[in-house]
């Protein structure tokens, strides 16, 4: 048998019985569908030919060889859940391994991830069929077919479409989630560099104009040896991807035809597009029974109606992927019951959810925490909806991620990935609950932490300030790690919901002093309150409490902290829920970095580039002594913040804002 790098040629009409490998959320029904996605919420499925290819001649060890051309089309069908919207496509693709267990599904389309997305060393090439307009890539529409290299903007994109020969080649549009099979064709000449990408409804000749044509030498950027496979991945619209059919030539001309007759049917559409319908072959008496019946049915649609109802205008189309309807929320919630009610914050009510998917998915259900927040649509909603979508793009395993959104009368529901150990600060101050949170654990959220708030104010297009970091915005996922949590809800109450609010948001004790004079957030900012959590985190103590020692009166934390380490008591602030058992120089290193980031003067505090340096040993934490952190100073500035702290409204705990701040 030869080996899969002297093989140039494979046909797959249908997938069963192939050899094919298929990971994550992707399957082959019995009948040969290649099914990427089964409508799980957040998840990616691959589907590669298991051996790699040569595609360089001779093959070199790496890259810039002669590059070989190549062929191949494939007929797929997208299925989605409504008619309008559709949860990100596929994308075939060419690359140099087939292990993608570190990428992300949503935008990342499963191919890549934060940190490696448009990086040249990913050696990347892909051809997307894209459903989801992606503005922090630059895409042209929510249906278009784009090429693809090393990352997610396209070198050049055309709304799906295809140049119908019959007509003298007109133009003519495509809807890929339409729920109807259409074949693309990608020829690649290794000579000229010229690659055309072709478009057209299953059954009809390929037409003799490509969609796209583009001159790119991919010779820098397929390796020598590669796999060629297709990727795809849902966000919170629940879909399936399925390819049906696909064959591949690798210098040997054009990929050899596909057998439509040995295709396998689609799976019935998502939407309900396809299902048989029955016959009803009684004959009754219909006066009657139809007045009743159309009666009933007006009742019950203005009482649905009523119940169920939603706003919905035109700029939401963009939104579309990430809209959830309230019907499903509600049925979700079952009715919003306080049953379900995970807590009460200063912008509303949180839920548990249970959305139900689509029948034929593996794991039927997803868990969701649905935030119920008041609105006023005339007053900025637009702008706060455009925000908080924004920031639900992004992925990072330590934040929180933001699946979605409703709104309805007055209401606005935003629909988060659920986490279910809950915040931190029950596991910090639950008095009923024991043995206290270990070192090693708060050592590790610490960290998860750090690295959230690193990627917010580094790793994205545009600055990102969280405005409320502290322990009951940090929630546990059931391995008890860390993600950042609520995103964007202070910007609300900016726009006229809450009254009592002004642009000064966060929550008293994790505030900066300079925020009481300029009410200006930046990173440093961030960085402030970032130190009190540490604190709060290692000290067992919240940000502000009555203090026997200082007469009852509310003591700051950090001025507590600081004046135990100017006695040289710093090892008796740590928890005494601990009862010895920590590493003592951890907590050390911690309690001084906390210190260091909570410092009053901003420019002394260090960047979260630094923290995370700190707190994984490879930086070495300065040695600052309180009389170097100015403890008559800090004092003095931390009373002044305090008095204009506490002219605050005693119950704001005003959750959370996200700033998009301009470039880093």
């Amino acid at each position: 048998m030869p080996s899969s790098g002297d093989i140039t040629n494979f046909v797959f009409n249908g997938f069963a019985g192939a050899n094919l490998t298929v990971d994550d959320s992707a399957t082959v029904t019995p009948d040969g569908v290649l099914v990427l996605t089964n409508g799980t919420y957040l998840m990616k499925g691959h589907g590669v030919y298991p051996g790699p290819l040569h595609f360089h001649s001779p093959p070199p060890s790496a890259v810039g060889g002669t590059m070989l051309s190549f062929s191949t089309t494939f007929v797929f069908v997208i299925l989605s859940e409504y008619a309008d919207f559709s949860s990100y496509g596929i994308a075939f693709f060419v690359a140099p391994t087939n292990d993608f267990t570190a990428t992300l599904p949503s935008q990342y389309m499963g191919l890549f991830n934060t940190t490696d997305v448009g990086n040249a060393t990913n050696h990347i090439f892909a051809v997307e069929l894209d459903t989801v307009l992606n503005v922090e890539y630059g895409d042209i529409d929510s249906n278009h077919v784009g090429i693809n290299i090393d990352g997610l903007r396209s070198l050049t994109a055309a709304p799906a479409a295809y140049y119908d020969d019959g007509s003298g080649g007109e133009l003519r549009n495509m809807t890929l989630i339409s729920g109807e099979a259409m074949q693309v064709w990608v020829d690649y000449d290794g000579m000229t560099t010229e690659l055309n990408v072709t478009l057209a409804p299953l059954r009809v000749p390929k037409p003799k104009r490509p969609l796209l044509s583009h001159a790119v030498d991919l010779s820098n950027v397929i390796t020598a040896t590669s796999y060629v496979g297709f990727a795809s991945s849902l966000g919170s619209m629940s879909s399936r991807h399925c390819i049906l059919g696909w064959s591949f030539s690798l210098n040997n001309g054009s990929a050899p035809s596909l057998d439509y007759s040995k295709l396998p049917n689609p799976p019935i559409a998502a939407n309900g597009n396809g299902r048989s319908k029955t016959v009803v072959e009684a004959v009754v008496p219909i006066g009657i029974v139809v007045t009743l019946a159309v009666v009933t049915c007006a009742f019950v649609f203005v009482r649905r109606r009523v119940k169920y109802g939603e706003l919905r205008e035109e700029w939401e189309d963009e939104f579309g992927p990430y809209r959830f309807s309230y019907k499903d929320l509600y049925h979700a919630t079952d009715g919003f019951a306080d049953t379900h009610l995970l807590g009460v914050g200063g912008f509303g009510k949180v839920y548990k959810g249970v959305l139900l998917l689509l029948p034929s998915a593996s794991s039927t259900t997803l868990e969701v925490a649905v935030k119920k927040v008041s609105h006023d649509s005339r007053q900025g909603i637009r702008e706060f909806v455009a925000e908080i979508m924004t920031i639900g793009r992004l992925q990072h395993r330590n934040l929180v991620r933001l699946l979605g959104y409703c709104r309805r009368r007055g209401e606005l529901l935003l629909v988060y990935e659920y986490m279910p150990n809950g915040s931190l600060d029950r596991f910090l101050y639950d008095p009923g609950r024991e043995p206290a949170l270990h070192w090693g654990k708060r050592f590790r959220i610490i960290k998860d932490v750090a690295l959230g708030l690193y990627y917010l104010h580094n790793s994205c297009e545009q600055v990102i300030v969280h405005r409320d970091v502290k322990a009951s915005n940090v929630l546990l996922d059931d391995k008890m790690s860390g993600h950042l949590g609520d995103f964007g809800l202070a910007r609300l109450h900016d726009h006229g919901a809450n009254p009592r609010t002004t642009r000064l948001v966060g929550t008293i004790g994790y505030l900066a002093p300079e925020l009481a004079r300029t009410s200006k957030a930046t990173p440093l900012t961030d960085v402030f309150a970032f130190g009190v959590f540490i604190l709060e985190v290692t000290c067992g103590r919240r940000p502000i409490e009555e203090d026997e020692e200082e007469g009852g009166d509310c003591v700051l934390l950090v001025d507590w902290v600081l004046r135990r380490w100017s006695e040289r008591k710093l090892g008796d602030c740590v928890d005494a829920g601990l009862q010895g058992e920590y590493d003592a120089g951890e907590a050390s290193m911690v309690l001084k970095l906390g210190m260091l980031c909570a410092h009053a003067v901003p420019r002394e505090r260090p960047t979260m580039a630094q923290v995370v340096q700190y707190l994984d040993g490879t930086l070495r934490l300065p040695e600052p002594s309180p009389m170097a952190l100015g403890l008559a100073a800090m004092a003095a500035m931390r009373r002044d913040g305090f008095d204009s702290y506490a002219m605050w409204p005693s119950d704001a705990s005003h959750g959370t804002v996200s700033d998009l701040s301009g470039g880093r």
